[in-house]
């Protein structure tokens, strides 16, 4: 290509606080995934940005340019609407199990792109794949097809959608500019826009085990994923939802697959089931279906029933028995009272040492292993009862696992305040 821009200039540009053209933004983008732009480079411009921001229009050329990158699904052929929903990662966050056949259930395509952990929020795909023999792998063609017969897909995203993002995505990690919030967003709606869905529900996690760990912060980020979403004639909204306390009474992969297949049979535990229908309602809404409660399809079990069809499409036997750890240490309450904390970010990295996340894109996760909660804030308990139970195959995890939850919980006499699960909505 030619040399229409200098990359120094564009750095330059950021540097000193100024606005990147479209033409800039269009060029850079273009030059770096095609490897004309060097890493150091692009490392400054990432910094740049980073401590000097970027307006709206900046980020919807951005994201607009990376989503040129690659290529676009097309899934007007369904003859449904679609709706898809994206969260920025929490301690126990297994909503998307039991949230896409629900949708499904209600006559909306749900077309899920998901990926696998890195650290102590784990992944989607690495939950499913402790159900024996399912498979995240699918082609274009056979995820239209799995759309049309079932009406929900989780899979993993091919490579080529968006690749300047997982370049520039693999470069924050490194550089300390993972927090940029205009990349930060940038990065989740160019994948979700390029995927081609009509509606996109955000659940934007608020708390200690999230990414966000102020209101302000998921606020403003909710609000530029709104926006970008708007700009690009996807119907999107944002639900700002709590993350200070695991969701749900589990955090780990088999375990966290359990308690969906619980939810979809009409159990499970009551933030689960607040969220799962609060984001089911929102994507059944934003794709234009408005005679249906998302309530009934999880309470007469035809979400239950989609979910088997669409385990069993990849392959997966959704009757199999899921894997269990080997080991099992139970933590116990130290004090009589009401539990007043439990913090999200501790349980989150216990889970990970126990063997349920990944430091590295390479290593493997252990199916059984992760945490299971016996009691939330605003319970009682009992001195000597348990409050926790550790599982994983290698017990010399145990030790590390417990230096992470010490002081990670409080038992005191005054139980805290209820609040809901969804803490704001952003439209």
């Amino acid at each position: 290509m030619s040399q229409a821009f200098d990359a120094v200039d564009v750095i330059r540009t950021k540097r000193d606080r100024g606005r990147l053209s479209p033409e800039q933004i269009d060029w850079v983008i273009d030059a770096y995934t095609q490897g004309e732009v060097a890493e150091e480079q692009m490392s400054a411009l990432a910094m740049a940005i980073l401590l000097n921001g970027m307006d709206r229009e900046e980020i919807s050329r951005w994201t607009a340019a990376m989503i040129a990158s690659g290529e676009r699904l097309d899934f007007s052929s369904l003859g449904r609407p679609t709706a898809d929903k994206h969260s920025t990662g929490g301690v126990g966050d297994k909503i998307t199990l039991p949230l896409a056949p629900l949708v499904a259930a209600c006559g909306v395509a749900v077309p899920q792109l998901s990926g696998r952990g890195l650290g102590h929020t784990g992944g989607t795909l690495d939950k499913l794949e402790a159900i024996p023999g399912w498979q995240a792998a699918l082609s274009t063609e056979a995820m239209l097809a799995q759309l049309r017969d079932v009406g929900a897909v989780i899979c993993a995203a091919g490579s080529g959608l968006a690749p300047a993002d997982k370049k520039l995505y693999a470069l924050r990690d490194v550089t300390g500019t993972v927090e940029a919030i205009p990349l930060i967003a940038s990065s989740i709606m160019s994948k979700k826009v390029a995927e081609g869905t009509g509606a996109l529900v955000l659940d934007v996690k608020v708390g200690s085990g999230a990414f966000m760990k102020s209101l302000d912060q998921a606020r403003e980020l909710a609000r530029t994923m709104v926006d970008l979403g708007t700009d690009a004639g996807v119907t999107t909204v944002a639900l700002l939802t709590d993350m200070s306390t695991p969701l749900g009474l589990t955090a780990g992969n088999a375990l966290e697959v359990r308690e969906s297949v619980e939810v979809l049979d009409g159990g499970g535990p009551a933030d689960v089931v607040d969220l799962t229908i609060a984001l089911a309602r929102e994507m059944v809404a934003a794709a234009g279906v408005s005679d249906v409660d998302p309530a009934d399809a999880l309470r007469d079990g035809r979400a239950m029933d989609v979910w088997r069809r669409m385990i069993a499409a990849q392959g997966g036997d959704p009757s199999a028995a899921l894997p269990v750890a080997r080991e099992q240490q139970v933590i116990e309450a130290d004090a009589d009272g009401v539990l007043t904390r439990l913090d999200a970010l501790a349980v989150g990295v216990a889970a990970w040492r126990l063997g349920a996340g990944r430091a590295r894109k390479e290593d493997t996760v252990q199916a059984g292993a992760g945490v299971e909660l016996h009691a939330k804030p605003g319970d009682r308990v009992k001195r000597g009862q348990p409050l926790l139970t550790l599982h994983t195959d290698t017990p010399e995890r145990f030790a590390r696992a417990q230096e992470t939850l010490a002081g990670a919980w409080e038992v005191g006499t005054d139980a805290p305040e209820r609040k809901g699960i969804v803490l704001e909505e952003v439209r």
